[in-house]
């Protein structure tokens, strides 16, 4: 089953505890997720960037063989996404040193024609009318999760709430679903939230893990034990990349009957696990690149087995 995203395609610049920086790394949603998803099925990308999207950050993203880019629109005479983030010393949070929207300020891409019969669709993180617009041009989707984050819950909640309607399922981090809704605890969050719409949430908590709250149940997950922590940008959208991939080739075998079902997503989480915890072990899509199937799929059997009590 065909997987689109549609998000940021970005130039990052990150600073760790340690004092190391590294400048102009390839950045964005679009692109954790797409590189994630590349490992389980093939994915369109639907993203713009500016003329200065330097050419060996295009080639990183074409080495994924699943990935592709007909979607992408490089546009001329603006300027690609930037963004500038300074981890702190537990790496589970950060500041924002500068955000500069450039090209994502502008006209958003149009869904090419050839992507139109897309069944599984992620809204990765954007203003919520812009993921409403690329939901309407995708009518043949079966399966619809977003993202969203803190900006779009304070200045267009009533758009974000349109949005919630309209989707199957949603990822936000936990200090984002409280802001949403008002709730600490992390599942009274959940189910407020599965009022406003969807069929289930996922709640990342970072190192330790997400919180599943479907229709049909809740399910925690640990984080995977991760021994190198280098620079966690990217997680979440890798994560996300890895669940939905998941999803889709589960669809492709006709393995799935209902790909928001329960046991459909909480099967598929392990996998968006896993991947994000390699993504983690090196700066932007350095570790990916390198990644092999068979070390994804032999940590992903590991994993099972922690999870698994006899």
């Amino acid at each position: 089953m065909s997987l689109i995203v549609t998000g940021t395609i970005g130039i990052d610049t990150v600073e760790l505890p340690t004092g190391e920086k590294r400048a102009d790394v390839l950045g964005g949603s679009c692109t954790y997720f797409a590189a994630a998803a590349s490992f389980f099925t093939p994915v369109r990308v639907v993203a713009v960037a500016g003329e200065d999207l330097p050419s060996e950050h295009e080639r990183t993203l074409r080495s994924f063989e699943n990935v592709d880019l007909r979607g992408l629109e490089k546009r001329a005479g603006s300027k690609t996404f930037r963004w500038g983030g300074k981890y702190l010393a537990n790496m589970d949070s950060r500041e924002t040193l500068f955000t500069d929207l450039n090209v994502l300020a502008e006209e958003p891409p149009a869904v090419p024609q050839a992507y139109r019969d897309s069944a599984y669709v992620f809204l990765a993180n954007t203003h919520p009318m812009v993921q409403l617009g690329m939901l309407e041009q995708l009518p043949s989707a079966r399966l619809k999760v977003a993202d969203t984050m803190d900006l779009w819950i304070n200045i267009a909640k009533a758009e974000l709430l349109q949005l919630l309607g309209r989707i199957d399922g949603l990822v936000l981090n936990f200090d984002e679903a409280e802001l949403l809704t008002g709730h600490r605890n992390t599942v009274s969050a959940g189910r407020h939230i599965l009022d406003m719409g969807p069929r289930f949430v996922v709640i990342k908590k970072g190192e330790h893990g997400c919180i599943f709250v479907h229709r049909d149940g809740i399910a925690a997950l640990p984080a995977f034990p991760a021994e190198v922590v280098i620079d966690p940008t990217g997680a979440g959208d890798t994560f996300a990349g890895g669940m939905m991939g998941t999803l889709a080739a589960d669809g492709a075998t006709g393995h799935q009957k209902d790909p928001a079902s329960f046991g459909a997503v909480r099967r598929a989480l392990v996998a968006g696990t896993v991947i994000a915890s390699f993504n983690i072990e090196s700066f932007s899509l350095e570790r990916l690149s390198s990644l092999t199937t068979d070390e994804l799929h032999s940590r992903i059997d590991a994993f099972t087995r922690m999870l698994r009590i006899e």
